[in-house]
């Protein structure tokens, strides 16, 4: 059966709807559509009526039109609903108290991408930790975890580099819902309970990837225009802490990786080719291509690189991919090889590849050229996992 996600249902429960009294406010952006492709916005309005009085927008903002790290959105006032829409990716991400006032609940409505380091979960604890202060309910609608609510990979954030792409000690590769994320958080990191609600997809299953639920797909940033991206992008986001081309700026970004430097094919055939096999990785290929990016890093300067091709997405091991694919790349590249330099995400003083990672040996893993069978050394998932089971959903 097709997945219900939590718009559909509170759209199609008249009940429901009516146990929120007061006056309601929407997190929410591109891809909060029901699956008749309607916008959660004009449902709000048909089902609250002048009692919907405010929208708020995480990074990429509201209309998930504005580019990666950093890039801020104004606070504007919607020109067809004609009430505020406040940036929580602006000069501060923690909702102020005068963003909050008059609201008694506040739905929050975010296709996430089943990945720590994308932001929209710390937008929602943020949000939940504010709230906990005030009168205010906070229900989020709840979405599917693309890339299956099963799979957990990855390193947990040490405290030392806690940032807004890591708040909280989660996996690259959580297998969580955003609601669950958030029933995580007031379980194991709140200071202090929030009014918490979780409306439940329904039909959804933990095994399933998007393409599984039947729900048509927009994009929940501006670099993640297909699904197929989102099983990329455990793996290609760390190449956002070094100066490689991540595809930005072209028609595949978070699929690709290149550099002005490489000619893809003979470094193909006489070395990753070779690397790949003894390195045990699985399902997937590295396609030698040459690319373009119109914008951002080497924009307008062709780029040697290579297209992760996902053949088989039980085996493929994206945080692995990632980790491989950057430490082959540094020892090819040498000097011509950059790590990103300061800021990234509003910290202003550590490596951003560090603070990507949550932790400092990972670039140091690269840097002495280790081998991937030491990456398990990191992976420490057993009080994670024992966590996962206690809230999980579905």
């Amino acid at each position: 059966m097709k997945v219900l996600s939590g718009l559909d249902v509170l759209t199609r429960d008249k009940s429901l709807q009516q146990q929120y009294k007061g006056k309601v406010a929407l997190l929410c952006h591109n891809a909060s559509v029901d699956s008749t492709y309607t916008h959660a916005t004009i449902r709000f309005k048909e089902m609250f009526g002048p009692r919907f009085i405010k929208l708020f927008g995480p990074q990429h903002g509201f209309s998930t039109d504005v580019q990666d790290n950093m890039v801020e959105t104004d606070h504007t006032i919607h020109p067809y609903f004609q009430i505020p829409v406040y940036s929580l990716y602006s000069e501060t991400r923690i909702p102020t108290d005068e963003m909050l006032e008059d609201i008694d609940h506040i739905f929050v409505d975010l296709q996430d991408v089943g990945c720590r380091i994308y932001t929209y979960i710390y937008t929602l604890t943020l949000l939940l930790e504010k709230c906990a202060d005030k009168d205010i309910q906070v229900i989020v609608l709840d979405r599917p975890n693309p890339i299956n609510g099963e799979d957990m990979e990855g390193n947990l954030v040490e405290a030392d580099f806690v940032s807004f792409v890591g708040l909280h000690p989660l996996p690259i590769r959580h297998a969580l819902t955003i609601g669950e994320v958030g029933l995580m958080h007031q379980k194991l990191w709140a200071k202090k309970k929030a009014k918490l609600e979780v409306i439940q997809m329904k039909h959804w299953d933990r095994a399933m990837y998007f393409e599984d639920t039947g729900l048509p797909w927009f994009l929940p940033s501006p670099n993640i225009a297909r699904p197929e991206s989102t099983i990329t992008f455990p793996a290609t986001v760390f190449l956002e802490g070094t100066q490689l081309s991540e595809g930005r700026g072209t028609s595949q970004p978070l699929e690709i990786v290149g550099h002005p430097k490489i000619e893809p094919y003979s470094l193909y055939d006489n070395q990753i080719s070779k690397s790949i096999k003894a390195s045990k990785l699985q399902g997937f290929e590295l396609r030698p291509i040459t690319f373009l990016p119109t914008f951002q890093k080497h924009g307008n300067t062709v780029c040697g690189g290579f297209q992760i091709h996902v053949t088989d997405r039980k085996t493929f091991k994206p945080w692995r991919v990632g980790q491989f694919v950057i430490r082959e790349l540094y020892h090819v590249l040498g000097e011509d090889f950059k790590w990103k330099q300061p800021p990234y995400e509003y910290n202003y003083d550590q490596n951003p590849i560090d603070v990507i990672n949550g932790t400092d040996k990972l670039r140091k893993w690269v840097e002495r050229n280790d081998s991937v069978a030491a990456l398990d050394a990191f992976e420490h998932l057993e009080e994670y996992k024992k966590s996962f089971e206690a809230i999980k959903l579905y």
